[in-house]
């Protein structure tokens, strides 16, 4: 007897009352089948199939039916640059109207929401021409997102030191006063490296904000210092993508991860490639959580002069950890997921009671599974069902290929 079809979207019943909501039949990655109860953002109960599908009609709750889909933490995506997303078939330079940035960035935003991340991390660069007037778009954007997605914000300026960073420096301060919760930007670029990693520490223990800086980490000397700086920093310092790691001599990559590892350093790396520093390999993650280091995974550029066909889908960035063998697919999953998450700051997330309702549903049955071809889906953020992806790939016998015929259906 052939295995009954789970339908090709998940059916919801009617709205819930006061946001409860239940998830029934649903798999999770280590086999087992559970119904999930959610209110008020949190997970309150996970039990057996068909435990708790009575209480959607007794509360009056609303209920999904994820039956033939994978119950996931939801994924972050720690590494966005969304004032330039979206911009590779434009015509000559983006523009970095306001106007435009916000529309670019809440495109990218909600795109990355279908995909399942529902907390992202996004570069801004002030200073130069754009000043603060890209920040305040993406601020706006982050406005309008509120309830669908987290969007933070990390304010990325271009110089710091000496005479010609005095303008930017104060630009910074200001940024951080805007909302931009987190200070970054990329030291390499800066005549004084040192010097500009002084001023972001600073400026973010005074503020106690979080620190996101770029490197390329193709200096050992200098990713060296910069690990000895930041160390002990709370909340906690960030870099990536670190690709030049990939390069160096395994001894010296091996001193310098766990340098990493004793201050306390996230790693985000880029395994789709795409950002301004991203053209050496993917860094070494395979070496670097050997070392102890928190690794998580981003997606970089998306469809900008980085990454013309970035696809901004953390499923993706996990696909190419497990395919090149760095991790297995279950850490693969967790560096865009748990390690992710870690990253931005935010508390952790389990298909266990009393755990945030940050959830991804897709389509299939194991985790190795979703991950080479996972294309339906369905994200929760905050306990809501916030986006859907519905995907039928159709085949025609090959006796009608040529002219008309009754296709066969397969969902994905």
């Amino acid at each position: 007897m052939p295995d009954r079809q789970p339908p090709e979207s998940p059916r919801t019943s009617s709205p819930a009352r006061g946001g409860a909501l239940v998830l029934t039949d649903a798999r999770l990655a280590d086999g087992r089948t559970v119904d999930v109860r959610v209110a008020d953002g949190h997970i309150e109960a996970v039990g057996t199939a068909g435990s708790l599908a009575g209480d959607a009609a007794r509360t009056g709750a609303a209920r999904v039916d994820l039956r033939g889909y994978l119950l996931l933490p939801a994924p972050a995506e720690p590494h966005a640059h969304h004032d330039s997303a979206l911009t590779a078939d434009t015509a000559g330079p983006p523009s970095y109207a306001p106007r435009e940035v916000q529309r670019r960035t809440t495109e990218a935003a909600l795109l990355q929401l279908g995909h399942g991340a529902t907390a992202i991390r996004t570069h801004v660069r002030i200073g130069d021409v754009t000043a603060l007037d890209a920040l305040e778009a993406v601020l706006a954007a982050r406005r309008a997102l509120r309830g669908l997605t987290d969007l933070g914000v990390v304010a990325v300026p271009r110089l710091l030191t000496g005479v010609a960073g005095a303008e930017t420096r104060a630009m910074l301060r200001d940024a951080v006063g805007m909302g931009a919760g987190v200070v970054g930007g990329c030291p390499d670029l800066d005549p004084d490296p040192s010097g500009y990693t002084e001023t972001v520490l600073g400026l973010a223990a005074d503020h106690g904000c979080a620190v996101d800086l770029h490197t390329d980490a193709t200096d050992a000397g200098r990713l060296s210092r910069l690990a000895a700086m930041a160390g002990g920093l709370r909340p906690g310092v960030t870099l990536g993508p670190c690709g030049g790691l990939a390069r160096m001599p395994r001894e010296v990559a091996t001193r310098l991860a766990d340098q990493l590892a004793d201050a306390g350093v996230h790693v985000v790396a880029l395994p789709q490639g795409g950002c301004a520093l991203a053209e050496a390999p993917t860094a070494p993650v395979r070496l670097l959580r050997g070392a102890g280091v928190q690794v998580a995974a981003g997606s970089g550029a998306l469809r900008d002069a980085g990454n013309p066909v970035g696809r901004g889908d953390p499923l993706e960035a996990a696909y190419l950890l497990a395919s090149r063998g760095e991790t297995a697919p279950q850490e693969a999953y967790a560096a865009v997921s748990a390690h992710a998450r870690a990253a931005l700051g935010l508390p952790p997330v389990r298909v266990e009671a009393g755990f945030p309702a940050e959830l991804l549903a897709v389509r299939g049955r194991t985790l190795p599974g979703v991950l080479s071809l996972g294309y339906s889906r369905v994200v929760l953020h905050r306990g809501r069902v916030v986006a859907r992806t519905s995907a039928v790939r159709e085949f025609c016998d090959a006796a009608d290929a040529a002219g008309p015929g009754l296709p066969r259906q397969a969902q994905g």
